[in-house]
Parts: C-alpha cells; sequence; structure tokens
C-alpha cells in the first residue's frame, strides 16, 4: 500500500530531511549503515531488500543522503515501479542537479524511464502511476448503479422551501397586519415530492467508490497485457 501512495510524502520528507543537511545537522550512524545495506542489496541485485531499506530510511525521519534518491529511483525502476522512479529522480535532478555525484546515471535513468512511462499513459488496464485496473466491486464495472436517493436520502419528499415546510405562509395586509395562508405550491403538507426521485426513493447515479469509472486500482504492476481466462 506504501508505494501507491509515495509521491504524497516525497514532497515532506525531501524538504525537511534535506533542510536538515543544509543546516547542517549531523548524519547519524543509522542511516550510514541503511545507506550500506541498501547498495549492497542493490550490488547483488536484491532490489526488493533494497527496497525495503530505502523505505525504512524515509520512515525513520532521519536526514537523507544526497545521493539516496537516485539509488532509490534505480531500484523503483528495476521493481517496475516506474512513477515513483520517476518521481524520485526528478527530486534528485532538482536538489543536486550536474554537481549530483550520479548525475550522469540519473541522465541514463531518465532516459530509460521514458518508454515505461509512455507505456503507462497509453495503456487502458492501468491507473496513471501503473498499477492494474480491476471491476468496482460495488458496481461490477457498470459506472452507475441504483442507490438510494441523494436529494431526499431515500425518503421520497423533501420540506417545501417557500413555506420553510410549515405548509403556511404569510403576508402584511394594507394595515400592516401578518395574515396566514396555506401555501400554494404544497397545498398546505410542508412537503412535496422529491423532484429528483419523483418518489420512487431511489435514482441512478455514479458508483460513490469509484466514482464512477466502473473500476479501482489493485497493487499489482501491470504488464499492460489482458488476462487471458482459461475455459
Amino acid at each position: 500500500m506504501f508505494s501507491k501512495y509515495l509521491p504524497l510524502f516525497i514532497g515532506i520528507f525531501f524538504l525537511i530531511s534535506f533542510a536538515s543537511i543544509a543546516q547542517g545537522v549531523p548524519n547519524l550512524g543509522q542511516t550510514d549503515r541503511w545507506m550500506k545495506g541498501a547498495l549492497a542489496a542493490m550490488e547483488r541485485q536484491d532490489y526488493t531488500t533494497a527496497n525495503s531499506i530505502f523505505r525504512n530510511l524515509i520512515d525513520s525521519g532521519l536526514p537523507l543522503p544526497e545521493e539516496m534518491p537516485y539509488y532509490f529511483a534505480e531500484t523503483l525502476y528495476q521493481l517496475g515501479q516506474y512513477d515513483n522512479s520517476s518521481n524520485f529522480l526528478n527530486k534528485y535532478l532538482e536538489i543536486n542537479g550536474f554537481r549530483g555525484a550520479n548525475y550522469q546515471g540519473a541522465q541514463e535513468l531518465q532516459k530509460k524511464l521514458e518508454g515505461p512511462l509512455k507505456d503507462i499513459i497509453q495503456c487502458q488496464l492501468c491507473d496513471r502511476k501503473g498499477y492494474r485496473l480491476e471491476p468496482c466491486s460495488n458496481c461490477g464495472g457498470k459506472q452507475k448503479l441504483e442507490q438510494s436517493c441523494t436529494y431526499c436520502r431515500g425518503k421520497g419528499i423533501v420540506g417545501c422551501s417557500k413555506c420553510a415546510a410549515t405548509g403556511m405562509i404569510t403576508k402584511r395586509n394594507i394595515f400592516n397586519i401578518v395574515e396566514y395562508f396555506e401555501c400554494d405550491r404544497c397545498g398546505g403538507d410542508g412537503r412535496l415530492t422529491c423532484p429528483n426521485c419523483q418518489g420512487s426513493l431511489k435514482e441512478i447515479s455514479e458508483c460513490k467508490v469509484c466514482g464512477g469509472t466502473g473500476s479501482l486500482s489493485t497493487e499489482l504492476i501491470c504488464n499492460h497485457q489482458k488476462i487471458e481466462h482459461k475455459h
């Protein structure tokens, strides 16, 4: 679940971490141990372990080493998390620019990401972050369904707005005396048939779970190929 919402935390973590570095906050020993462990995992191509270590470092709130976002971007690329990889890579280039120790590698990674990111944009089977979509469990992919009327909350009636649901309206006569009359809009009932569902209590509207898209994102990274079901 963390990986899907990773971009939401990137700005906050980098703002805090690199601000601390700029102020001369010393890098703690735990940070060094995590970085060495992550780099060692990358060397043996164990990107799952490297990914876990980098996330522990981010969650710790400790100052992040300047080159860490590049290595994390490379790890995420190897794991197929191209959108997250691009986010960290852009942040690395934004902070370090051409002065970064891995600037050349960052440019090469940026080039490698172009194809996968383009595939994500063009794919109809995944969301904009590259995660596989599945039919909404609430509407079954239909996007709309019969639900309780949202206007009258499933009651079929609404209060008359002209008489404030009292059934009576007031007027002042020429002698400035208040007189009461039956509301001509609701006939004195103070209530009206719901104009949205016409009293049926139901409405056909977009699914509240999927927002009318008919699909929900999963945790599965999309390979942009349809799943063939065996009969």
